[in-house]
C-alpha cells in the first residue's frame, strides 16, 4: 500500500514537470512569434510585380530605421535595379532609369553580425570597400552568400548587414534575375529594360 502510494506520489510529480516544461517551450514560442509579429512589413511594387518584406528591427535597428526613413519619404519611388547577377544578387535603391546617381541621407553604422547572414531571400545594404558608408542601396541575395557573411572587425571581413528577408513574392526576385544585362554610362550588369521600383510602403 506503501509502495503504491509513493508510485503515484512519483508519477504525479513527473507529469507535473512535463507539464512546467510544456508550458515553459509554448511560452517561449510566444515570446518569439510575439517579436516576429513586432518586425515592420514593407511592400515593394515593382514593374515585375510585388515583393513584400519583413524587416528586422530587433536586430539590426539601425539600418531598419534607415531604410524606414527612406521608406516614409517616398525616396525609392521610380529608382530601379541597376545590378542584376543571376545567381548572385539583384541591387538596387541608388539610381533612376537614366542610371543617375540619387542623393542620399549620411552613411550608417555597418551592423554587419554573424547572427545575420546573406542567405537566399534576405536583404542587406550595398556599401563601398569603406565599412560604414551604406546608405540607400540595398540587394536582394538570390543565393546563399556565405562570403559576405560577418566573419571579424577587420575591413575584409566585417561582410554586409543583413537587415530583413522576403516573406512573399521571392517568385518575382527570381523574375528579375532572369533579364538581360547590359553595360550602361560604365555601369556593368544593368538590366536592358528597367526593372523599376514603383514604390515601398510600409504594410497596413
Amino acid at each position: 500500500m506503501k509502495r503504491s502510494g509513493l508510485v503515484a506520489r512519483t508519477r504525479c510529480k513527473e507529469n507535473s514537470l512535463k507539464m512546467r516544461a510544456l508550458i515553459l517551450s509554448l511560452a517561449l514560442l510566444f515570446a518569439e512569434s510575439t517579436l516576429a509579429q513586432d518586425n515592420p512589413v514593407v511592400v515593394m511594387d515593382t514593374n515585375k510585380g510585388q515583393v513584400t518584406i519583413e524587416l528586422f528591427a530587433d536586430q539590426a535597428p539601425i539600418t531598419v530605421e534607415n531604410f524606414l526613413r527612406y521608406t516614409d519619404n517616398s525616396y525609392y519611388d521610380g529608382l530601379i535595379f541597376h545590378r542584376v547577377i543571376d545567381g548572385f544578387m539583384i541591387q538596387g535603391g541608388g539610381f533612376d532609369q537614366g542610371m543617375v546617381q540619387k542623393s542620399t541621407y549620411d552613411a550608417i553604422k555597418n551592423e554587419a553580425s554573424s547572427d545575420l547572414v546573406n542567405d537566399r531571400g534576405t536583404l542587406a545594404m550595398a556599401r563601398t570597400s569603406v565599412v560604414d558608408s551604406a546608405t540607400s542601396q540595398f540587394f536582394i541575395n538570390l543565393v546563399d552568400n556565405d562570403f559576405l557573411n560577418h566573419v571579424d572587425e577587420t575591413p575584409r571581413g566585417f561582410g554586409y548587414a543583413v537587415f530583413g528577408r522576403v516573406i512573399e513574392g521571392m517568385d518575382v526576385v527570381d523574375a528579375i534575375a532572369k533579364v538581360a544585362t547590359g553595360t550602361v554610362r560604365g555601369y556593368a550588369d544593368v538590366p536592358n529594360e528597367a526593372v523599376v521600383i514603383n514604390s515601398i510602403r510600409r504594410q497596413q
